[in-house]
């Protein structure tokens, strides 16, 4: 189907979107991958904790949700819907990754750590130079901070505390319990809090960024993938 450029994107609801998805709409699919491009990066990295892992893992989820797109019933919003996906996309690279470890030590090869990327960063915002050297700082140790928590924590104040879902769309995502979603938050946040200083809290504002080139070069590459 052509994109119909007349037609107000930004004013359809998910099932009209949902719709233009099915018929491989590309003004539908790039406003749908602009939305939620973030989001989905952020919800994979709290799993895969690894930048280019994390963006193949969701450009294999928006495929993914275009070859399920029919099983969209609507029942939660499509972001929800999408950021499941990716969800699921990310945990099944894990178990896999898993597999091919416990493969390799059972024939006793030694396997080593492969994440080589440093954790994001950037600023969303103009600072002046030395400011923005200190905010840097400030975010890189956070993000550390934010990585070594362990993996359900992680996932759920990524999705809490920085994409900024609510308690039941992040227990929708997750598909669990809204009472687990804020145990997990609160415990994730206790354990910030006993390695980190209370003010670096506001330092979440532009952590993770996931925006302009690289939100871009993703949706091409979905664009292209779907072409």
């Amino acid at each position: 189907m052509k994109a119909q450029p007349d037609l107000n994107y930004d004013a359809l609801d998910d099932a009209a979107l949902a719709a233009r998805l099915a018929a491989r709409d590309p003004m539908a699919v790039r406003l749908i991958a602009q939305r939620n491009n973030q989001r989905l990066f952020r919800a994979a990295w709290a799993i895969l904790r690894n930048r280019a892992e994390a963006e193949d893992a969701v450009q294999s989820a928006y495929l993914r949700a275009l070859a399920g797109i029919a099983g969209f019933e609507g029942r939660s919003s499509l972001s929800t819907w999408l950021t499941r996906i990716a969800i699921n996309e990310a945990l099944m690279r894990v178990r896999a990754a898993k597999r091919r470890r416990a493969h390799l030590e059972n024939d006793s090869v030694v396997v080593l750590d492969a994440y080589r990327e440093r954790l994001m960063q950037g600023s969303t915002s103009a600072l002046p130079p030395d400011a923005a050297v200190a905010r840097q700082q400030i975010k890189r140790m956070l993000e550390d901070a934010v990585a070594r928590l362990p993996a359900p924590f992680r996932l759920v104040f990524m999705l809490r505390e920085v994409e900024g879902l609510s308690v039941d769309e992040a227990a929708e995502a997750l598909g669990i319990a809204p009472a687990t979603v804020k145990t997990r938050h609160l415990r994730a946040r206790r354990r910030l809090q006993h390695e980190l200083a209370p003010e670096l809290k506001s330092a979440l504002v532009g952590t993770f960024p996931f925006l302009g080139s690289d939100c871009e070069a993703l949706t091409e590459r979905l664009l292209q993938a779907i072409r």
